[in-house]
């Protein structure tokens, strides 16, 4: 962990405000911070963010979720931004100072700038405004993987029958999108508020939880001749009962959010968790291909908010809340 110094006789040129965690636990823990403005290595850009996309994973992060070593404190956050180079390494990286780009994975990216890797900085295209460019890349790269998993050797596409249990949230209207893109049928589960979102996105809506009829039973109404493959993002039983109870093949069956039921089913399980497959070669190729489908207006990133870094405690209670239709961003 880099040094945060406080010193207030450093030039203000060379200094950056940082969003730190003092401690494990809720938002409470955060705070922003003066450090030094990182200066970049051999193969590494420096972006100057304009915006900063705050995710749950951040919070399991801090929360203590994968760990609380006091000694790796204070913790910087954030993986995925948007902004402008500000400094290249050497050897050269094939940016310039001034190019509007897109980065992904980085580390500490609540931030006035962030060292990244020059292979994890992208073009930012100018048909994409900077706050979605900022939230693009985590939840495509997982939504890309999901689909990956459960494409039975090949891809998921034209044909098939893809249900994708919440549908609305952040990597549900990602795996909506591309199973749309590639041609599939999608059916998404999502609550009454968020139905006609599912349906701009291209999918077909159905109503989750309890009611005269069953999950499964509303899907094969929809659906008679079947469901050929199911994504989970939400974990609850319902949807992986549903899924078992209408997907034949076990192997076309993936979640990012049941880490509990998964490996006793036969069912992938992905993401970053014990036992998952993180997925890192797919997602990292896949996000090229995510930035030119959001480029051409074909993959759209919803932005529920826009908070400046200060409030960044405020943006991750509203993250836990369950309330956010969209991304939450941070602007430094």
């Amino acid at each position: 962990m880099e040094a945060l110094p406080q010193d207030p006789t450093v030039a203000a040129e060379h200094r950056c405000r940082a969003v730190v965690a003092t401690g494990y636990g809720g938002p409470e823990v955060l705070a922003v911070v003066a450090i030094d403005r990182p200066t970049p290595g051999p193969g590494q850009v420096l972006v100057e963010v304009h915006a900063a996309s705050a995710n749950p994973y951040d919070h399991k992060v801090y929360s203590g979720a994968f760990g609380s070593d006091p000694n790796a404190l204070p913790l910087r956050l954030g993986s995925e931004v948007a902004g402008v180079v500000a400094e290249v390494g050497e050897p050269p990286t094939g940016f310039a100072v001034g190019d509007p780009v897109i980065a992904h994975p980085v580390r500490g990216g609540y931030a006035c700038h962030v060292l990244a890797e020059a292979a994890n900085v992208f073009a930012l295209p100018g048909t994409l405004p900077v706050e979605q460019a900022a939230g693009l890349l985590l939840t495509g790269t997982t939504a890309a993987h999901l689909l990956a998993a459960v494409g039975g050797g090949g891809d998921v596409g034209v044909g098939d029958t893809v249900l994708v249990h919440g549908a609305a949230g952040g990597v549900g209207s990602m795996a909506t999108q591309l199973a749309v893109v590639r041609g599939a049928r999608v059916i998404g589960t999502a609550s009454p508020a968020r139905q006609d979102a599912v349906r701009a996105l291209g999918g077909e809506p159905v109503a989750y939880g309890r009611g005269e009829t069953t999950l499964a039973e509303r899907v094969r109404a929809l659906a008679p001749d079947g469901v050929d493959a199911a994504l989970d993002t939400v974990g609850t039983d319902e949807a992986i009962d549903t899924s078992l109870d209408l997907v034949a093949d076990r192997r076309r069956i993936a979640t990012i959010a049941a880490f509990g039921r998964a490996p006793a089913l036969g069912i992938h399980l992905l993401g970053h968790g014990p036992g998952a497959d993180p997925g890192t070669a797919l997602r990292a190729a896949a996000r090229a291909d995510l930035v030119a489908l959001a480029a051409a207006g074909r993959l759209a990133v919803t932005v529920d908010r826009v908070l400046p870094l200060e409030e960044v405690a405020a943006a991750h209670a509203h993250l836990a809340s369950g309330h956010a239709r969209g991304k939450v961003i941070l602007r430094p």
